[in-house]
């Protein structure tokens, strides 16, 4: 069996096994225990009582993080010339449409999050074997196909992050940087959390917030008592 290194003993103290942490308590500790010389990202996973295989049990959908991500979101805006200047003018690293869609033709993804309209879907829908698998292709449910496309830049840019559970019932998300107050990433945290619980699909049964837990980048999980956010 390999020994603990110094840091690994360290949080092995702060962490009590089998110990359901308040959401609060949660996002103070995670900040104790992480020892990456690098500002490590905090995520959540909550494990729901749901089939995914199942449609009227999928959970799916958009949060503001109050605090934003502390991630810089590299978006791309793919709209009308008339819609360009207002897409600019809320941040949009990129915006254009024909040029950038030969581009993503030529296999250029380089950014995080696609908006566009209505209008252009006709011309984006073939990427989707592009985009698809890259998680980037704009959704009307996600927000990103809109015809308020400088609205959707700034929630983007501001913290609006997409989610869905994955096939063995997880949502995953990361809801801020280790650098984060932990009040931050606890006003972060309960926001998710609590969007997921407003969520919840009528043909679920059963415990629906089966777990929660919250880590960094390469640090141990902790383990949330979900009544402690509802």
């Amino acid at each position: 069996m390999s020994k603990l290194t110094k840091n690994q003993k360290l949080v092995a103290d702060k962490v009590e096994a089998g110990k359901a942490y308040s959401l609060k308590e949660a996002t103070e500790l995670v900040k104790d225990i992480t020892t990456t010389k690098f500002d490590a990202s905090c995520d959540i996973d909550i494990r729901l009582g749901v089939d995914p295989r199942k449609a009227n049990q999928m959970v799916r959908g958009v949060v503001t993080l109050p605090n934003g991500t502390g991630k810089t979101v590299r978006v791309l805006c793919l709209c009308t010339p008339d819609a360009e200047a207002a897409a600019k003018e809320a941040g949009a690293d990129y915006v254009g449409l024909d040029e950038y869609i030969e581009k993503i033709k030529g296999g250029w993804t380089d950014v995080d999050v696609i908006i566009t309209m209505p209008s252009c879907m006709g011309k984006i829908g073939p990427l989707g074997r592009v985009l698809g698998p890259r998680g980037l292709m704009p959704n009307p449910k996600s927000g990103t196909v809109t015809m308020d496309v400088a609205k959707a830049v700034k929630e983007v840019k501001a913290g609006k992050i997409d989610f869905k559970v994955d096939k063995a019932g997880i949502v995953h998300a990361s809801i801020g940087k280790v650098s984060f107050p932990s009040d931050k990433l606890y006003e972060n945290a309960k926001e998710f959390v609590q969007t997921i619980i407003k969520l919840k699909p009528s043909a679920a049964k059963g415990t629906y917030i089966k777990s929660i837990f919250i880590s960094s980048t390469m640090s141990k999980g902790i383990k949330v008592d979900p009544k402690s956010v509802e």
